[in-house]
């Protein structure tokens, strides 16, 4: 028998469904590009590696039920979102870079419910030895 509509057993399905998709993923992560972003000068005319790594969180039962890629967050659309952001227009922060791939995802993709997104610079020059400078956001709709 199925849950009475509106019932305590309909509400607990329902629960459920919810903290399953908060735990469903897709991500990329590495993905490296050259770009000219910084605020210093030799950052936009030389420019430099970054790298991004973005995770988003998506209900994905239904792509792994059908197997079928309208299903899903598909990763090869969110890689195109964040290449053309980091090799868009030079900015002066990481965040901004960050934020606009956050932006990106969550309004390309209506069935992400959070996105988080790191950016790195490992070449950063800060006087001294590290392996690389980054942030990470998280936004959800």
């Amino acid at each position: 028998a199925s849950p009475r509509a509106g019932g305590p057993a309909a509400r607990a399905c329902d629960r459920r469904a919810v903290a399953s998709a908060a735990r469903d993923r897709v991500w990329l992560s590495g993905c490296v590009f050259h770009a000219f972003h910084g605020v210093e000068r030799f950052e936009r005319d030389v420019g430099q590696r970054f790298e991004v790594d973005v995770e988003a969180t998506a209900d994905l039962r239904a792509a792994g039920e059908s197997d079928d890629l309208r299903h899903t967050v598909n990763y090869a659309e969110v890689y195109q979102l964040v290449k053309a952001r980091v090799e868009g227009p030079p900015v002066d922060l990481i965040e901004h870079v960050a934020e606009g791939i956050a932006a990106d995802v969550l309004a390309g993709f209506p069935g992400v419910h959070v996105v988080r997104v790191a950016v790195r610079k490992p070449q950063v020059q800060v006087g001294g030895l590290l392996a690389h400078a980054g942030v990470e956001i998280t936004r959800e709709r």
